[in-house]
């Protein structure tokens, strides 16, 4: 077992050596990564700061030189990944730990974004009780908050350390005991205002032998599906939930980037795509919405999260866009719409019934999209089982056919 701890030791030494001290008592060989760029340290490091600014294409000296500290912490994060790398695909490690504040969280968290998912990544951080979104992005990375600052041991860093250091080996001493099964996967996309389709669409597949992930569309999980699917791990993408788009295009805070959309097609792989929720763009509490929006329709889904409704001249543009994206594809593909609604709250008598904002969005995918793309148009709601089976079955049939 082998654990790489990425840190500066040049300021955190004392406390990395002790994490050091933990994990080697219970076994565990470590390797220890230093990213400080401010000078010598007491503790010897197994991969040099110098080896870390090279890796990341400069000199330790070069940075030492240059006094400028976003430019040294980008080179050192660029290197920490590249070496972390390195090893986990040499073999030589089995998990990734990082102690620190700000700075050394950004470097050491970048690293672990670098390894696959799986790859035990924890890191013990003053920043781990604010927003961790920037840190963790779509990774399975566990933060453990400091309580106090990392700055020398005392009774009360040096139990925060010990349990980080103590789950770590929870981790990489003991295998998952996960089922493995030659399944084809499917990727599907999910909002708490389209559960019931994709719940029904999911059993649909499970049932004929696919494997299924749910990702929940807030901006992070559309990511997470995207680089998944880059990476390999999808063989099929039932993408029922674009309501990121909306986000992305009106100006909310669930947006997963312009890149939403992409990867699937560029894989070449079997997709069907539809429209669940484009009919609202997500905001925090009531008081976070832009005064820009104040004339707008909205619901208050919860105290922490308020709904926006679309309009017709967003819907179509947000048609185009995704029309788009689904021309560029190499794979099959497959358009559907619902007719009787993209949303719970879409649906007739609901809140956000719109037929207006609807027909714009559909006249917009209609408009747009290429002959390569097939459009399966149903008389339903999102939500219906009509629809559900239906684009299961679309997606089925896709896979079938390209085996």
């Amino acid at each position: 077992m082998s654990v790489v701890i990425v840190g500066t030791l040049d300021t955190k030494g004392e406390e990395i050596d002790f994490a050091r001290d933990v994990l080697e008592a219970q076994g565990v060989d470590v390797h220890l990564v230093d990213v400080g760029v401010m000078g010598p340290s007491d503790v010897a490091a197994d991969t040099t700061a110098e080896a870390v600014a090279e890796a990341g294409g400069s000199t330790l000296e070069a940075l030492q030189e240059a006094g400028d500290r976003g430019k040294a912490m980008e080179v050192m994060g660029d290197g920490a990944a590249a070496i972390v790398t390195e090893m986990y695909e040499d073999g030589v490690l089995d998990g990734i730990l990082g102690l620190g504040g700000g700075g050394n969280t950004s470097i050491a968290t970048g690293a672990m974004r670098a390894l696959p998912v799986g790859v035990p990544k924890l890191m013990v951080s003053t920043m781990a009780s604010g927003d961790t979104e920037p840190y963790v992005g779509t990774k399975d990375i566990a933060m453990m908050y400091s309580v106090a600052d990392i700055e020398g041991l005392n009774q009360l860093s040096r139990t925060v350390i010990s349990n980080g250091a103590l789950a770590m080996v929870g981790m990489v001493s003991n295998e998952p005991d996960v089922e493995v099964e030659d399944k084809p996967t499917i990727a599907l996309t999910m909002f708490g205002v389209t559960t019931p389709c994709v719940q029904t669409a999911r059993e649909w597949l499970e049932e004929r032998g696919y494997e299924t992930i749910v990702f929940h569309a807030t901006g992070t999980g559309g990511r997470a599906m995207e680089n998944l699917i880059a990476q390999g791990v999808v063989d099929g993408v039932l993408d029922l939930t674009t309501t990121e788009w909306a986000d992305e295009h009106v100006g909310g805070v669930l947006g997963a980037g312009p890149d939403r959309l992409d990867a699937a097609g560029a894989a070449g792989i079997p997709q069907v795509v539809s429209t669940g929720a484009l009919d609202m763009v997500n905001f925090g509490p009531e008081d976070s919405v832009p005064e820009k929006f104040a004339d707008r329709q909205f619901h208050v889904h919860n105290p922490q999260v308020t709904l926006m409704r679309t309009t017709p001249a967003e819907n179509a543009e947000i048609g185009r866009i995704i029309a788009e994206k689904l021309n560029a594809a190499t794979g099959p593909t497959t358009l559907a719409l619902p007719l009787g609604g993209v949303s719970m709250l879409d649906a007739e008598g609901e809140e956000f019934f719109d037929s207006e904002a609807d027909t714009a969005l559909f006249d917009a995918l209609r408009d747009n999209i290429d002959e390569t793309v097939d459009l399966l148009e149903i008389e339903a709601n999102i939500n219906d089982d009509e629809f559900a089976v239906a684009v299961a079955e679309r997606l089925h049939e896709s896979l079938t056919d390209s085996a």
